[in-house]
């Protein structure tokens, strides 16, 4: 622990690095010691962050203005000069002195050897920033757009391939920049209109969302767990798509849901809220520590109607038995490609066999969730991936083997979401077009 936001940046992102572990856990852990305090909060989140995010283009300046690639510096020396050349393009309220100097400084103590290398590539790049290049963008746009946005290579490849060029450069954009924060009212509690009144007293604007109708979007960047009104229940942190996977669910009073894949519990909870609390939920997951998320957060929304049970999505009969539903809910396990602007660690982790991998996975519990669907019921299948592999060929799968199953489309039975939805009736966000996750989400109903 330390008071100073540049030396515990630097900690938490070797720990990151060396560990694999996840910057929001860090992050939290750090603030709630209570070392750092007033604007150094921010400025420590900040760094943390923005360094995974533009993690790619750090490296690629590190390249043009070291003798040493990044891949041979020690890692130490690779985390300051990050540190160092993030403040140095991208914290405009940083004087440029300060981020030279404050980062040498931490290099004499961390890294003495490596303070005058470090120094002098710092100063360069400051010195040199006009003169940064990146690939050509005609001769070779997947180098360029990795460089330029910070993404990996293989993954902007994807992007093309589904896109095209210009709505691929939008995403890769977009996708280096931080979420939005989105928050879904507790209707069981308070209407939208009046929690938007009610947080404007607590010093926080919002914006009703686009699509979500009990979605509200925070203007600017707040604490919105520590108010009173997030204490109190009138409100969860929930991203737009999201919210929206559970709506598509349309679970209604005093039916029988499950939700296979349930923690941390948006979904449940909203599934919940849209059921008035009547009836019940059956919230699966595999870790018992997961199950106390949701029934933490249900405890605060006041939600009654929800069971949690600790199960194996590729075998729920054996904790549920001959159990059926009139609704399931399964948001699978993925890649996460289409929120790692709020994980931007996991972008670094993930690698092309990623999706095809975990799609195995995917059309296990599929298969399995079929099972728990009541004649003439719903099952939905939804996950946070961009991923062809994950979702449309997940769900084609799915329909070779299961003839008993239909897609619903979705731009039918919502036109007001219409626009969010493929000629072929499933769910597709994008963050660059929409201004939320990239989600997907496919309607299913058994037709026996």
């Amino acid at each position: 622990m330390t008071n100073n936001p540049r030396r515990a940046a630097f900690h938490t992102l070797a720990r990151i690095y060396k560990e694999r572990s996840y910057a929001d856990r860090l992050i939290d852990r750090e603030l709630s010691s209570g070392q750092i305090s007033g604007p150094d909060r921010g400025l420590y989140t900040e760094l943390v962050y923005g360094v995974l995010r533009r993690q790619g283009t750090l490296d690629h300046v590190i390249g043009q203005f070291s003798k040493t690639v990044p891949g041979k510096l020690e890692r130490a020396v690779l985390i300051l000069l990050r540190l160092g050349i993030y403040q140095i393009l991208f914290l405009d309220r940083v004087p440029v002195s300060a981020a030279v100097n404050e980062t040498v400084k931490l290099a004499h103590d961390l890294s003495p050897r490596a303070a005058g290398f470090i120094n002098a590539v710092l100063r360069t790049t400051d010195r040199q920033r006009e003169q940064i290049g990146y690939p050509d963008p005609g001769r070779d746009p997947v180098a360029y757009l990795a460089a330029r946005y910070s993404q990996p290579a293989w993954l902007v490849q994807m992007w093309i391939e589904q896109l095209g060029h210009n709505e691929a450069t939008a995403l890769a954009m977009v996708m280096s920049e931080p979420a939005p924060v989105t928050i879904r009212t507790n209707t069981l509690r308070i209407s939208r209109n009046a929690l938007k009144e009610r947080l404007a007293t607590e010093g926080i604007e919002t914006l009703p969302a686009a699509y979500a109708p009990d979605a509200l979007q925070v203007v600017g960047h707040v604490a919105c767990a520590a108010t009173e009104s997030f204490r109190d229940g009138f409100f969860t942190i929930q991203d737009e798509a999201s919210q929206l996977a559970a709506l598509f669910l349309s679970p209604r009073p005093d039916e029988d849901i499950l939700d296979l894949c349930a923690a941390p519990g948006g979904k449940t909870t909203y599934c919940a809220q849209l059921m008035e609390n009547r009836g019940c939920i059956v919230a699966g997951d595999l870790h018992p520590r997961k199950l106390r998320l949701i029934e933490e957060t249900a405890e605060r929304l006041g939600i009654t109607s929800i069971e949690t049970v600790s199960l194996d999505g590729t075998r729920p009969a054996q904790a549920l038995g001959d159990r059926t539903f009139d609704r399931v809910l399964v948001d699978a396990p993925c890649s996460g490609l289409g929120v790692i602007r709020r994980n931007p660690e996991g972008k670094w982790w993930k690698s092309a066999s990623d999706p095809a991998r975990l799609a195995e996975g995917q059309r296990a519990i599929l298969g399995a969730a079929a099972g728990m669907v009541r004649g003439n019921g719903i099952l939905l299948y939804a996950t946070c991936s961009t991923a062809t592999a994950e979702n449309e060929d997940v769900v084609e799968d799915f329909l070779s083997r299961h003839p008993d199953f239909v897609v619903e489309n979705l731009g039918t039975l919502f036109p007001e979401q219409a626009d969010l939805v493929t000629s072929a009736g499933f769910f597709r966000a994008w963050p660059h077009r929409h201004g939320m996750d990239g989600f997907f989400a496919a309607r299913l109903r058994r037709q026996r």
